[in-house]
């Protein structure tokens, strides 16, 4: 696992290793920026299911203000630390320890430009944060990566793409 492109491009990232870890790959990521236009200069990103950080340590490669990664688990929460350490990302990041759904919770509508989510697949997490961000939209868009049979409903602005068994959906907040 690599940054793609930006500042930082080639350098190696720590992976999660684990039963039932599922890391976008490195071709899902690199549509997935292409798709939100490739730079991203001065944005506020929040990713979400944060992981290992890289999609949120991409967008910061290619010019993010400033990422908030959410994530839960202790043992991702090292490898994301670990990877902000790698890549001086320290003072452009703001970690956070929690639920993805509760911490959605507490944040206000309008608090991002651009939010990112890669949930487990078993789950149904991308429903729910879709939900979540039709009621609230913390974000001018968000982007989710699922399994291609999950069907997320989408308004006239929305779009899914589709690689193999991957979906990518982006969800546009309306006014």
């Amino acid at each position: 696992m690599r940054i793609i492109a930006g500042r930082w491009k080639g350098h190696a990232l720590k992976p999660i290793r684990g039963k039932g870890i599922r890391p976008t790959t490195d071709r899902v990521r690199e549509s997935w920026m292409s798709a939100m236009g490739g730079r991203m200069d001065g944005l506020r990103v929040l990713d979400l299911f944060a992981g290992s950080g890289a999609l949120g340590l991409e967008t910061l490669s290619r010019g993010a203000e400033h990422v908030t990664f959410v994530e839960r688990s202790r043992g991702s929460l090292s490898v994301l630390e670990a990877n902000i350490a790698h890549l001086g990302a320290g003072e452009d990041t703001t970690v956070v320890a929690d639920d993805a759904h509760h911490f959605l919770r507490r944040v206000e509508g309008g608090a991002f430009d651009v939010a990112l989510a890669d949930p487990p697949y078993q789950a149904d997490d991308a429903l729910r944060l879709v939900e979540a961000f039709r009621k609230v939209p913390f974000a001018q868009e968000l982007w989710v990566e699922h399994p291609w049979r999950v069907q997320i409903s989408l308004g006239p602005e929305d779009r899914t793409r589709r690689y193999g068994d991957t979906a990518l959906t982006l969800i546009v907040a309306t006014s």
